[in-house]
């Protein structure tokens, strides 16, 4: 039997909880302290609460972050100075530089791993495969309701309230999306490090009063040839920031566990 550490006691990974597939349980959940007796009644004591990584006595055999780039920050550096194997959904946080360069230290120091989960959007093993040759472009739209948006950056750029039509209120790189949007903009950062980086992929950000679907539309362009691809996706109903396609991402890093 795998055992998992989950990071965070979110509506993302409430959805990887009731999803878990068979083969993996489990061990340990890092989370704010108000969800610790919570977490002990759920699971009768056989899942520990923790408030730090480094409170953990046993060895997941995946850590897998389902919280925010906060948490990335937080405990990422702490999970692959242990050894153990990380695989964060929160890939916006890799746009802090100094960041990146602290866990990439402590992948190091410690031999620990790093995977990046695709989240949100489909076609990033195209998109990796497609750099091997060259990419010249790579454009990333997000287009989501009011409702997405809501309590983020955006609130400072357009009237959530008022708006009437489909509307693009951010245009930028990949790297600032995703420090200005922490919850809306992972998918940026996904796309980004999967092909010309977070500086050179352009990015822009649209609220839509007429949807209830988070979409993502991903144009590529190199030496390849040239590819688009649109995924139109529901927002998990207890988390409208939140695709349900992110939450089912982190679902099959738990079932590739289980079946190594």
């Amino acid at each position: 039997m795998k055992k998992v550490m989950l990071i965070g006691y979110g509506a993302m990974a409430q959805t990887v909880i009731e999803r878990l597939p068979e083969g993996v349980e489990l061990g340990w959940i890092v989370a704010r302290e108000r969800h610790h007796a919570a977490i002990r009644d759920r699971f009768h004591g056989k899942v520990e609460a923790l408030a730090e990584v480094n409170d953990c006595t046993g060895a997941p055999d995946l850590v897998l972050e389902c919280a925010s780039q906060q948490a990335v920050a937080q405990y990422g550096a702490a999970v692959l100075a242990r050894g153990w194997h990380l695989a964060v959904i929160s890939t916006g946080a890799l746009a802090d530089a100094a960041l990146e360069q602290r866990l990439a230290a402590a992948r190091r120091a410690g031999n620990g791993r790093l995977t990046l989960l695709a989240g949100a959007v489909a076609g990033i093993d195209g998109l990796e495969a497609a750099k091997e040759g060259g990419l010249y472009r790579v454009t990333y739209r997000s287009r989501k309701s009011p409702a997405s948006w809501r309590g983020s950056h955006a609130e400072k750029l357009i009237d959530l309230d008022s708006v009437s039509e489909a509307q693009i209120f951010f245009e930028g790189s990949a790297r600032e999306a995703a420090q200005l949007f922490p919850a809306n903009a992972n998918v940026a950062a996904t796309v980004a490090l999967g092909g010309v980086g977070m500086d050179e992929t352009r990015v822009q950000l649209m609220v839509d009063p007429q949807t209830t679907r988070n979409t993502h539309t991903l144009h590529a362009a190199g030496g390849f040839g040239e590819f688009s691809l649109e995924l139109s996706g529901l927002p998990l109903a207890s988390n409208p920031k939140t695709s349900t396609l992110a939450a089912l991402s982190a679902v099959r890093a738990c079932r590739e566990l289980a079946q190594q």
